[in-house]
């Protein structure tokens, strides 16, 4: 399945968590944070809710960090997404 944001928004795929701290100790699934780096793999066409076309500032492909408790969780084909309004996003990773 094929999926194709709407308007402003913008499908996430999370970057893999750390399971290791810098100093070695492995970390459980349970102690681990959802990661708020992403990468975008899909981008809407922009259009806002008044109608107006806005030029969207990120693309696919590129590696994202988006607010801690924004967007809609999904699960497609056993992988899971987060859809976003751009304006969730809060940086580009360069």
């Amino acid at each position: 399945m094929k999926l194709k944001p709407l308007g402003d928004r913008v499908i996430l795929k999370y970057q893999e968590a750390e399971e290791k701290t810098q100093s070695g100790i492995i970390l459980p699934g349970s102690a681990k944070e959802k990661p708020q780096e992403a990468v975008v793999m899909a981008v809407g066409d922009g259009t806002g809710c008044d109608g107006k076309n806005a030029q969207m500032q990120v693309k696919e492909g590129d590696r994202v960090i988006f607010s801690k408790y924004a967007g809609t969780e999904i699960k497609v084909d056993e992988v899971e997404y987060t859809i976003v309004s751009e304006k969730d996003i809060i940086a580009l990773i360069e």
